[in-house]
C-alpha cells in the first residue's frame, strides 16, 4: 500500500526545526533576511524531495543537509558580509566626516525572538541555540572563511557532526573536511576569542547598568553614556564605514553626529536581544513631535562596562524585531495593539532587555 504524505504530515515533521534552521542559515549567511529566505527555500526543496527520502538519517539531519547546500548555492559569487571593524581600516577620527556605503552587504544582527535563544529545546536531539554559537563576534569571524570552511566549522563544531557526515553533505573526502576544519578553527580563534560567560543580563548589577545606559541616552547625557563604556570600547554603525575606539572618542562621535538636541529626543525600547546580546531599538523625535525608527543598537558586555556597540541604520531590521516604525503619538510608547501581541519581548524604555 502506498502511503500518501499530506502537507499536514510533512509540516508536523519539519516545522519544529524552523528556529534552529534559521540560526543555521544565519551562521552561514550573516543575514537574518537571507536566512529566512533560505529556510523557506529549504522547506520547498524538502517538500519536493520528501517522496525520495529513505530514512537513512533522521529528518533533522536531512533538513540540515538541504539547508547547508541551499546556503552554499546562495553564497556562490557573493561577497562576504563585514562589519566596519572588519574592513581592515584603522579606527576613524570621531570628529571627521562620515562615509556611508549602503551598497555593501553588511553583516546583520539575528533577533533572539526568531530563534528562541535561552529556551530549552523540547527535542532532546535539537541543537542548543546558545548565545555563544550565534554571538556577533563569532558570526563576523565566520565571514572571513570561505563558504566551504564556514559549512565545515558549523557542522563539526556547532552541530557536532562526524567528519564522515560532513564529507557526505559536501561531496568531498574526510581528509578534505579535516583540513578545512583546521584552517577554519585557526581563523576563528584569532578573530573571535570566547566571550566572558560570567557577564550576563541575569546579573542584577548588569541589568542596573543597562538601565543606566538607557537613561543616559534618553537624557542625551553624553558623559553618562561615556562613563558606562569600557576604556577601549568599540563603536561601529553600518552602513557607515568608520569605526571608533575608546570611550572618549565615542563621546565625541555622539556629540558631533547624533541629531538629538536634548533630553527626550531619543527613546530606547528594549528588545528580546540579538545574537544573545542586549539590543535596543532607538526612536528619534522628529519636528512633528513623533518618535520614529532611527537605529538598532546591539551591545557587547564585559566586566567594567559596555565593551562594544554595533549600531544598525537599516530600518528594515525593525520589522525583523517585530517593532513599529514609530511610537504612539500621545504616549511615546509601543502602540498598544502591537505591544499586546507579544508582551513577553516588548519592553518599556527602562525595563532592560
Amino acid at each position: 500500500m502506498t502511503t500518501v504524505v499530506t502537507d499536514h504530515d510533512f509540516l508536523a515533521l519539519v516545522e519544529p526545526l524552523r528556529r534552529e534552521l534559521i540560526a543555521h542559515c544565519y551562521r552561514m549567511l550573516g543575514s537574518v533576511h537571507d536566512a529566512e529566505d533560505q529556510v523557506q527555500e529549504t522547506y520547498l526543496r524538502a517538500w519536493r524531495g520528501y517522496g525520495r527520502f529513505e530514512g537513512r538519517s533522521s529528518v533533522r539531519t536531512w533538513m540540515y543537509q538541504i539547508a547547508t547546500n541551499t546556503c552554499l548555492t546562495h553564497l556562490e559569487g557573493r561577497a562576504r558580509r563585514p562589519l566596519p571593524t572588519g574592513l581592515g581600516a584603522p579606527a576613524s577620527a570621531p570628529d571627521g566626516p562620515l562615509e556611508s556605503r549602503p551598497e555593501i552587504t553588511w553583516l546583520e544582527p539575528l533577533p533572539d525572538r526568531l530563534v528562541g535563544v535561552g529556551t530549552t529545546p523540547t527535542d532532546p536531539e535539537a541543537i542548543a541555540l546558545t548565545s555563544e554559537n550565534i554571538r556577533l563576534a563569532f558570526i563576523a569571524a565566520l565571514q572571513h572563511l570561505t563558504p566551504q570552511q564556514r559549512a565545515v566549522l558549523i557542522l563539526r563544531d556547532v552541530l557536532q557532526w562526524r567528519a564522515s557526515e560532513v564529507a557526505a553533505v559536501l561531496d568531498t573526502s574526510v581528509a578534505a573536511v579535516n583540513s578545512l576544519l583546521q584552517r577554519a578553527r585557526a581563523h576563528v580563534d584569532d578573530l573571535a576569542p570566547r566571550a566572558d560567560a560570567s557577564v550576563t543580563v541575569d546579573d542584577p548589577a548588569v541589568r542596573a547598568q543597562l538601565e543606566r545606559y538607557v537613561a543616559a541616552f534618553e537624557a542625551y547625557d553624553i558623559q553618562g553614556i561615556v562613563a558606562l563604556l569600557t576604556k577601549d570600547a568599540v563603536w561601529d554603525m553600518p552602513p557607515f564605514t568608520g569605526w571608533y575606539q575608546g570611550r572618549e572618542a565615542i563621546g565625541v562621535l555622539i556629540a558631533t553626529n547624533c541629531p538629538a538636541q536634548g533630553p527626550g529626543d531619543m527613546r530606547l525600547v528594549a528588545t528580546s536581544g540579538a545574537n544573545g546580546q542586549p539590543a535596543y531599538a532607538v526612536y528619534m523625535r522628529e519636528q512633528d513631535g513623533v518618535h520614529r525608527a532611527f537605529q538598532i543598537q546591539q551591545l557587547t558586555l564585559a566586566r567594567g562596562g559596555v565593551s562594544a556597540v554595533t549600531t544598525y541604520f537599516d530600518l528594515d531590521l525593525f520589522d525583523s524585531f517585530g517593532l513599529p516604525r514609530e511610537l504612539d503619538r500621545d504616549t511615546g510608547d509601543i502602540p498598544a495593539p502591537l505591544a499586546g501581541e507579544d508582551a513577553s519581548w516588548v519592553g518599556s524604555s527602562t525595563s532592560g532587555p
